[in-house]
Protein backbone atom coordinates (compact mmCIF):
# COMPACT_ATOMS: atom_id res chain seq x y z
CA UNK A 1 0.00 0.00 0.00
CA UNK A 2 2.91 1.75 0.87
CA UNK A 3 4.19 1.56 -2.79
CA UNK A 4 0.53 2.82 -4.26
CA UNK A 5 0.81 5.87 -2.20
CA UNK A 6 3.99 6.67 -3.63
CA UNK A 7 2.29 6.09 -7.28
CA UNK A 8 -0.61 8.45 -6.50
CA UNK A 9 1.52 10.87 -5.24
CA UNK A 10 3.71 10.81 -8.81
CA UNK A 11 6.86 9.96 -6.34
CA UNK A 12 7.43 6.24 -7.42
CA UNK A 13 11.04 4.74 -6.54
CA UNK A 14 11.01 1.64 -8.46
CA UNK A 15 12.51 3.15 -12.03
CA UNK A 16 15.13 3.80 -9.70
CA UNK A 17 16.64 0.79 -9.21
CA UNK A 18 19.46 -0.64 -11.32
CA UNK A 19 17.27 -2.77 -14.05
CA UNK A 20 21.24 -4.78 -14.87
CA UNK A 21 21.00 -5.63 -11.32
CA UNK A 22 17.67 -6.46 -10.24
CA UNK A 23 17.70 -8.83 -14.00
CA UNK A 24 20.91 -10.45 -12.43
CA UNK A 25 19.05 -11.21 -8.95
CA UNK A 26 16.27 -12.30 -10.37
CA UNK A 27 17.93 -14.74 -13.45
CA UNK A 28 18.09 -17.89 -11.17
CA UNK A 29 14.98 -17.48 -8.46
CA UNK A 30 12.08 -15.67 -7.78
CA UNK A 31 11.23 -14.23 -4.42
CA UNK A 32 8.03 -12.54 -4.48
CA UNK A 33 6.88 -10.62 -1.32
CA UNK A 34 3.18 -10.64 -2.36
CA UNK A 35 1.01 -11.70 -5.37
CA UNK A 36 -1.71 -10.27 -6.96
CA UNK A 37 -5.10 -11.66 -9.27
CA UNK A 38 -6.23 -8.77 -11.37
CA UNK A 39 -8.19 -8.67 -14.43
CA UNK A 40 -6.42 -8.33 -17.57
CA UNK A 41 -7.71 -4.76 -18.53
CA UNK A 42 -4.58 -2.83 -19.79
CA UNK A 43 -4.75 0.00 -17.43
CA UNK A 44 -4.22 -1.73 -14.93
CA UNK A 45 -0.71 -1.87 -14.59
CA UNK A 46 -0.14 -3.93 -11.04
CA UNK A 47 3.56 -3.20 -10.84
CA UNK A 48 3.54 0.39 -11.66
CA UNK A 49 0.17 0.64 -8.86
CA UNK A 50 2.02 -0.77 -6.39
CA UNK A 51 5.63 0.94 -7.32
CA UNK A 52 7.50 -2.35 -8.00
CA UNK A 53 9.75 -3.44 -10.08
CA UNK A 54 11.08 -7.64 -11.66
CA UNK A 55 10.52 -10.29 -8.93
CA UNK A 56 8.32 -8.43 -5.87
CA UNK A 57 4.91 -9.16 -7.28
CA UNK A 58 3.99 -12.41 -8.35
CA UNK A 59 0.90 -11.36 -11.01
CA UNK A 60 -2.03 -13.22 -12.47
CA UNK A 61 -4.34 -11.84 -14.79
CA UNK A 62 -7.91 -12.88 -16.18
CA UNK A 63 -10.69 -10.29 -17.43
CA UNK A 64 -13.11 -10.11 -14.40
CA UNK A 65 -9.89 -11.55 -12.21
CA UNK A 66 -11.64 -14.94 -11.17
CA UNK A 67 -10.08 -17.66 -9.35
CA UNK A 68 -10.26 -20.60 -12.54
CA UNK A 69 -8.46 -23.14 -11.55
CA UNK A 70 -5.39 -22.38 -13.59
CA UNK A 71 -5.29 -19.55 -11.33
CA UNK A 72 -5.68 -21.45 -8.41
CA UNK A 73 -2.87 -23.43 -8.96
CA UNK A 74 -0.56 -20.52 -9.78
CA UNK A 75 -1.05 -19.17 -6.44
CA UNK A 76 -1.02 -22.38 -4.24
CA UNK A 77 2.73 -22.15 -5.98
CA UNK A 78 3.45 -18.62 -5.43
CA UNK A 79 2.43 -19.11 -1.74
CA UNK A 80 3.84 -23.12 -1.20
CA UNK A 81 7.07 -22.84 -3.49
CA UNK A 82 8.31 -18.88 -3.05
CA UNK A 83 6.86 -17.91 -0.06
CA UNK A 84 4.65 -15.08 -0.66
CA UNK A 85 3.08 -13.78 2.47
CA UNK A 86 -0.12 -11.89 0.61
CA UNK A 87 -2.57 -12.83 -2.24
CA UNK A 88 -4.17 -9.46 -3.52
CA UNK A 89 -7.23 -10.21 -5.23
CA UNK A 90 -7.93 -6.90 -6.81
CA UNK A 91 -11.17 -5.74 -8.75
CA UNK A 92 -10.90 -2.28 -11.05
CA UNK A 93 -13.30 0.68 -11.85
CA UNK A 94 -14.95 0.08 -15.07
CA UNK A 95 -14.38 -3.10 -15.73
CA UNK A 96 -15.63 -4.80 -18.65
CA UNK A 97 -16.30 -7.93 -17.58
CA UNK A 98 -18.63 -7.14 -14.58
CA UNK A 99 -20.28 -4.77 -17.00
CA UNK A 100 -20.95 -7.51 -19.55
CA UNK A 101 -22.10 -10.12 -16.59
CA UNK A 102 -24.51 -7.24 -15.91
CA UNK A 103 -25.92 -6.93 -18.86
CA UNK A 104 -25.47 -10.67 -19.68
CA UNK A 105 -26.03 -10.14 -23.59
CA UNK A 106 -24.87 -12.52 -25.80
CA UNK A 107 -21.62 -12.36 -27.07
CA UNK A 108 -19.05 -13.99 -29.52
CA UNK A 109 -16.99 -16.65 -28.93
CA UNK A 110 -15.93 -18.03 -25.12
CA UNK A 111 -16.65 -14.46 -23.65
CA UNK A 112 -19.61 -15.57 -21.62
CA UNK A 113 -17.24 -18.43 -20.14
CA UNK A 114 -16.72 -15.23 -17.14
CA UNK A 115 -20.67 -15.13 -16.34
CA UNK A 116 -21.43 -17.88 -14.33
CA UNK A 117 -17.51 -16.84 -12.01
CA UNK A 118 -18.80 -13.24 -11.97
CA UNK A 119 -22.54 -13.60 -11.56
CA UNK A 120 -22.69 -14.33 -8.01
CA UNK A 121 -21.29 -10.49 -7.41
CA UNK A 122 -24.03 -9.36 -9.24
CA UNK A 123 -26.54 -11.44 -7.84
CA UNK A 124 -25.33 -10.32 -4.13
CA UNK A 125 -24.62 -6.71 -5.31
CA UNK A 126 -26.94 -5.62 -8.15
CA UNK A 127 -26.62 -3.84 -11.40
CA UNK A 128 -24.19 -0.99 -9.90
CA UNK A 129 -20.81 -1.85 -11.43
CA UNK A 130 -18.76 -0.51 -8.50
CA UNK A 131 -20.39 -2.33 -6.18
CA UNK A 132 -20.96 -5.65 -8.33
CA UNK A 133 -16.56 -5.45 -8.51
CA UNK A 134 -16.09 -4.82 -5.20
CA UNK A 135 -18.27 -7.82 -4.38
CA UNK A 136 -16.47 -10.12 -7.04
CA UNK A 137 -13.50 -9.03 -5.35
CA UNK A 138 -14.35 -9.78 -1.81
CA UNK A 139 -16.25 -13.01 -3.47
CA UNK A 140 -13.22 -14.37 -5.72
CA UNK A 141 -10.76 -13.62 -2.24
CA UNK A 142 -13.04 -15.73 -0.31
CA UNK A 143 -13.31 -18.42 -2.61
CA UNK A 144 -9.16 -18.78 -3.12
CA UNK A 145 -9.24 -18.58 0.53
CA UNK A 146 -11.55 -21.14 0.82
CA UNK A 147 -11.45 -23.40 -2.25
CA UNK A 148 -7.37 -24.06 -2.33
CA UNK A 149 -6.63 -26.70 0.66
CA UNK A 150 -3.28 -25.15 -0.19
CA UNK A 151 -4.23 -21.63 0.64
CA UNK A 152 -6.76 -21.91 3.49
CA UNK A 153 -3.86 -24.19 5.33
CA UNK A 154 -1.66 -21.30 4.75
CA UNK A 155 -3.82 -18.76 6.15
CA UNK A 156 -5.18 -20.96 9.03
CA UNK A 157 -1.30 -21.20 10.11
CA UNK A 158 -1.17 -17.33 9.85
CA UNK A 159 1.50 -17.92 7.12
CA UNK A 160 -0.54 -15.98 4.41
CA UNK A 161 -2.72 -13.60 4.19
CA UNK A 162 -5.68 -13.02 1.32
CA UNK A 163 -7.36 -9.62 0.98
CA UNK A 164 -9.51 -7.92 -1.66
CA UNK A 165 -9.38 -4.64 -3.37
CA UNK A 166 -10.32 -1.83 -5.71
CA UNK A 167 -8.76 0.05 -7.93
CA UNK A 168 -10.29 3.36 -9.11
CA UNK A 169 -8.72 4.14 -12.59
CA UNK A 170 -9.68 7.71 -12.25
CA UNK A 171 -6.98 8.44 -9.29
CA UNK A 172 -4.83 5.37 -9.05
CA UNK A 173 -5.97 4.81 -5.98
CA UNK A 174 -5.91 1.13 -4.06
CA UNK A 175 -7.98 0.57 -1.52
CA UNK A 176 -8.55 -2.42 0.31
CA UNK A 177 -11.66 -4.10 0.90
CA UNK A 178 -11.55 -6.67 3.87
Amino acid sequence: MAGNERFVTRRITSDAQDLAILKQNNAEKQEPFAAVLSCADSRVPVELVFDQTIGHIFVTRVAGNVATSEIIASLEYVAAVLGTKVILLMGHAGCGAVKATIQGAEVPGQISALYPHIQPAVDQAGTNLDAATKANAKIQAALLAESSTVIKGLVKERKLKVAAAYYDLATGSVTLLN
